[in-house]
């Protein structure tokens, strides 16, 4: 009969026990693990980190361990903690296969403290803390993107004033980002996916085809496709075709020479190819370009070079174009009156951003959002919707989509002197605000949906469908018991704490 080792009581033994005991504690609870040596190469990893393999183009295991850590994941800075010997405790990493929370940890040689030499670096390890951050981390991410955009915004402005504070001062705002990933909001698998798409787009340096109904959202993911490239340092420069007259378009994009024609500036202007040397140029509304002009912007694109208006010298040029349009392009090409070189030229890597109708599940998302921007903006906190307004919100069609929803919503907040608003309250401002057609509140989906949609609700991820499920329980405890919040929580037996945080953070 064996007998049970006694327990280490030096305290040496008793390191390395918690050593042992807290690296298979994060093997166990993390979402993926992996252990590189000094020269940087993975030496293991957990089952965990495997099913993250696919979405980084690893066919197998044997191609990910034995390489450099660089060489498998995109973006990572575990070579700057090799290097250092300092850990990156938590980081936002964000590449092909998503944007993750992480942390880097380095490991040292034992013994050489005691010794008087400083720890040599002899490894490290990588954990995956959190794999969808959108969801577990939305509000904390939300605002950090937020802050970040307006710290950037404030240094650039602050740089503008210091080179030209006269010249420059309106214009420099204009030149640069505004929108990160974190901007899209949502986590909804139509939401997740496009922003999956947008990200890898965001990687390479060919031309990208926004394709989607107004108010989707298409800027938005520009803005944030160039801040995640090699570009984002550069300008980002927008045109939308749709607004500028067909007779200055041409000078809009390629600018003018000096003297060119009677009433232009002697100094010339700068086209907007130009300005956008180095960075991103944004067409918006492409289908609405004129088809005079369609067979210059291809020569500009082909060729990387375009002549000022009333000048004979070719400019060269350097930038990635992204074009959205709102309009049926291949119908436009069909029917003649777009060109066909140009939409295959601009058509490489193509984004369809879906409409809000296929994102009901970010509606309450989006409000919290759009409330916090009309809040900042107004200097009062706009009324609290119930769980059945909500539920109203999400069954409409939402024509002008995100745009028509934040219109109702500043609506909303302008005609009622209440603080919190129920169905009835808002159907009737919707009606007062001219929404000709309500849709009725979303019954359950098995009721409402024929066979087929009640497959496909039914094959979503199981986290979406109890999210659903759960919104849809506190949506009708809220309503049997008259919003009353400590009633609420009693009848679904969860504590007052728990059902504040899903009012305030729907899952």
């Amino acid at each position: 009969m064996s007998e049970t080792p006694a327990l280490p009581l030096d305290a040496d033994g008793i390191l390395s026990l918690a050593a042992r005991s807290m690296f298979q504690l994060f093997s166990s609870m993390s979402q993926g693990m992996f252990l590189v040596d000094r020269e940087g190469r993975i030496v293991w990893m957990n089952e965990g980190y495997k099913r993250f393999l696919p979405a980084l183009d690893i066919a197998s295991p044997e191609d990910f361990v034995g390489h450099r850590v660089e060489e498998v994941i995109p973006n990572t800075l575990m070579r700057q903690v090799l290097d250092s010997g300092e850990p990156v405790l938590i980081d936002l990493l964000t590449n092909k296969a998503g944007t993750f929370v992480v942390s880097r940890i380095p490991l040292h040689e034992e013994g050489a403290r005691e010794r008087g030499a400083r720890p040599a670096v002899i490894g490290a390890i990588g954990i995956v803390l959190f794999d969808q951050p959108q969801t577990t981390l939305a509000p904390l991410i939300d605002k950090f993107a937020r802050l970040q955009r307006d710290l950037e915004d404030a240094r650039r402005e602050l740089a503008s004033q210091r080179a030209n504070p006269l010249l420059r001062h309106a214009a420099d705002g204009q030149r640069r980002s505004k929108y990160t990933f974190a901007s899209f909001v949502g986590s909804s698998p139509a939401a997740v996916e496009v922003k999956r798409h947008a990200r890898r787009a965001a990687q390479t340096a060919s031309p990208v085809l926004l394709l989607g109904e107004t108010g989707t959202g298409k800027e938005l993911l520009a803005h944030a496709i160039h801040a995640a490239s090699a570009r984002a340092q550069g300008s980002f420069v927008s045109v939308n075709i749709a607004a500028v007259p067909d007779t200055l378009l041409e000078a809009e994009f390629f600018g003018v020479a000096p003297g060119a024609y009677t009433g232009a500036d002697r100094k010339g202007r700068t086209g907007k190819f130009k300005l956008a040397d180095g960075g991103t140029l944004f067409l918006d509304e492409i289908g609405d370009m004129p088809p005079g002009l369609q067979a210059k912007l291809l020569r500009a694109l082909q060729e990387g070079e375009i002549e000022p208006l009333g000048s004979n010298k070719l400019v060269p040029f350097d930038a990635r174009v992204i074009a959205a349009t709102s309009r049926d392009l291949a119908a436009l090409v069909r029917e003649g009156r777009f060109r066909e070189d140009l939409y295959y030229r601009l058509n490489v890597l193509p984004l369809k951003v879906p409409p809000l109708r296929e994102r009901r599940a970010d509606i309450p998302a989006l409000v919290e959002v759009l409330g916090e921007d009309m809040a900042l903006r107004s200097g009062e906190a706009p009324p609290e919707l119930m769980p059945d307004a909500l539920a109203l919100l999400a069954a409409q069609r939402w024509r002008g989509n995100i745009r028509e929803l934040r219109n109702v919503l500043e609506q909303m907040a302008m005609r009622s002197d209440s603080q919190r608003i129920d169905a009835a309250q808002l159907e009737r401002i919707m009606r007062e605000c001219g929404v000709e057609r309500i849709e009725a509140a979303l019954p359950p989906a098995d009721a409402a949906a024929s066979a087929q949609e009640a497959q496909a609700l039914l094959l979503r991820p199981l986290e979406d469908q109890i999210a659903e499920l759960e919104r849809r329980a506190i949506g009708a405890a809220m309503a049997a018991t008259g919003g009353n919040k400590l009633a609420t929580s009693r009848l679904l037996r969860i504590s007052r704490a728990t059902l504040y945080q899903r009012l305030e953070n729907p899952v």
